[in-house]
């Protein structure tokens, strides 16, 4: 009798290591496996939090516009706001320092969760999320809609400045530039499979319009052309488009998802909006952009260029 207590014992004990070990096995799957951030925030779930003491929100539009009239409680910061101006163009990212000198005289701090909004369908946003995903801050959402959707929802809005008292924002040290390509790796890039794309308009790609700013007009040789602005209902409540849209839209670039893609726009910022789409919405696992793009790249004449067309000269 005793020896089969004494197996049955056995095997009581060999099922529980092995159920244990599974369990750890799949801990540790799971702690190496990078948890899937949801950046997108809509207008209910916005309005249940928005008054949290953790939440800051980000008006990302031009200065007359925050001043006509804003979110109620929102910060304002636009597009020179998050730029190095030691550069001879416009565009290229701040720094660490900067960014962190800028957040906590705003009054943010470390901990807090930004909701950023735009007028644009989230493009100037999406520059603003780029860049802190490049300093490895990501405890930010974009509002999806707008300051009109948050008015239709009967959101609160003013025209009266945020007042704010100045806090300690700190950034990584290191951080990893995950999504960020310079000058000098897009010119390495040609020599590759890796995947160009142009998210500015037909006029631009083919040099038609020279838009203010650059040296010239053109595009990077080899590119592709798909305009940011195909990503969301343009005309109407400038959305982004529903996946099965965007895999549609996206398909042009005949690749698969671990593919190289480097996107570029004029400045960087349509090119943010992209590299958020294909990266967040779509599951592409190897897209970058080009922070100075266009801009930066048509002021080296040593740099290779293409272009079809004359060109109009205009902002």
């Amino acid at each position: 009798m005793n020896w089969r207590i004494n197996i049955l014992l056995f095997l009581y004990v060999f099922s529980a290591c092995k159920q244990e070990k599974a369990i750890e096995t799949k801990k540790q799957i799971a702690s190496e496996t990078p948890v899937k951030i949801n950046y997108l925030i809509e207008v209910d779930e916005f309005k249940t939090i928005a008054n949290q003491p953790h939440i800051k929100v980000i008006d990302f539009r031009k200065k007359e516009a925050y001043d006509k009239e804003h979110i109620k409680g929102a910060l304002h910061i636009w597009r020179t706001d998050i730029e190095d101006a030691s550069f001879p163009y416009n565009g290229i990212m701040a720094s660490r320092t900067q960014i962190e000198t800028l957040f906590s005289t705003l009054g943010i701090v470390t901990n807090d969760t930004l909701i950023i909004y735009d007028d644009n369908g989230l493009c100037d946003a999406a520059r603003l999320w780029w860049l802190l995903q490049n300093y490895d801050f990501t405890n930010v959402k974009l509002f999806h809609g707008g300051l009109n959707i948050w008015k239709a929802a009967n959101g609160l809005v003013t025209d009266e400045n945020t007042i704010v008292e100045k806090a300690v924002f700190k950034l990584s040290e290191t951080p990893s530039m995950k999504y960020y390509v310079s000058k000098e790796e897009m010119r390495d890039a040609l020599n590759t499979n890796t995947i160009i794309l142009d998210t500015r308009t037909l006029d631009e790609f083919s040099g038609k319009r020279q838009k203010k700013g650059a040296a010239k007009a053109g595009r990077i040789p080899n590119s592709i052309l798909i305009d940011w602005a195909e990503a969301i209902n343009y005309n109407g409540d400038k959305k982004i488009k529903p996946v099965e849209d965007l895999e549609s839209i996206y398909s042009q670039l005949d690749s698969t998802k671990d593919a190289p893609i480097i996107v570029y726009c004029h400045s960087g910022v349509r090119s943010a909006h992209t590299t958020f789409v294909l990266t967040q919405l779509l599951d592409y696992k190897n897209v970058k952009n080009y922070d100075g793009s266009w801009t930066e790249w048509s002021y080296f004449n040593d740099l290779p260029f293409k272009k079809d067309s004359l060109t109009l000269v205009n902002n």
